[in-house]
């Protein structure tokens, strides 16, 4: 299987500007995005796809000094920009990742390619609820396509795979179970404004900015330090529109 790695980053953010090149420890958050990224079992590349306005030349020129693919397309219809980024690779399946987790779980991650190996589908989800910021999605780079040809509300566009949740029917779907120790979705561990900033930072130092910390040792550290988890714990979620 040839199995690509497409993690979504910008500068521009209305709660945070320039979040995805900030500082986390003695690295940046981009950094623990990538390199967690490449610790996927079975994947073949890992592309970074930025936005072609000025203000993210800065993203590009990271991606050229640390010598990690990139791609640049439209800023709004993030969902063409993905299946552009693929194009080139011509990919069987395809990994989305957001640049604001920088606590993204790998290991999670592999269990989707390896399942997804043993029981091919259009997409494969993650039954039971995470905290925010440490799930990807694994879907067909057909099913991309698809997505691209059918999906033209602003929300389909925006949210890369929002068309194939409303339209579950038209797909083929398998799943992973995830780890009991995982199931807390009242943690933020995203990065979308101040309050969330402080919360990784306070993950990162806790592990002296080691980069694969385990998911489940980043959520446990959390349950065991409800003050810490409380920073961000007010924060609401943009809503999809």
């Amino acid at each position: 299987m040839n199995i690509i790695t497409i993690i979504q980053a910008r500068m521009g953010s209305s709660r945070l500007p320039g979040k995805i090149l900030k500082p986390l420890g003695n690295k940046d958050v981009l950094t623990y995005v990538v390199e967690r990224c490449k610790k996927i079992q079975g994947i073949n590349e890992v592309i970074v796809a930025t936005s072609n306005l000025p203000q993210d030349d800065r993203v590009e020129e990271w991606c050229k000094e640390r010598g990690i693919a990139y791609f640049r397309g439209s800023e709004e219809d993030v969902l063409d920009r993905y299946v552009q980024a693929a194009k080139k690779y011509e990919p069987d399946y395809v990994i989305r990742v957001t640049a604001d987790c920088p606590f993204v779980d790998y290991e999670l991650a592999s269990e989707l390619v390896q399942k997804m190996s043993e029981s091919p589908a259009d997409f494969m989800s993650i039954q039971g609820e995470l905290p925010r910021g440490l799930a990807v999605e694994l879907f067909t780079y057909q099913s991309l396509q698809y997505i691209h040809q059918h999906g033209h509300e602003h929300r389909h566009r925006e949210h890369v795979t929002y068309y194939a949740y409303e339209h579950k029917e038209e797909f083929s779907w398998s799943s992973v179970n995830a780890h009991d120790a995982l199931l807390r979705p009242e943690l933020r561990i995203t990065l979308d404004t101040d309050e969330d900033y402080e919360l990784c930072k306070r993950i990162a130092d806790q592990f002296k900015c080691e980069l694969f910390v385990s998911a489940k040792e980043v959520v446990e550290f959390l349950k065991q330090n409800p003050d810490i988890a409380k920073i961000n714990a007010h924060i609401p979620q943009k809503p999809v529109v």
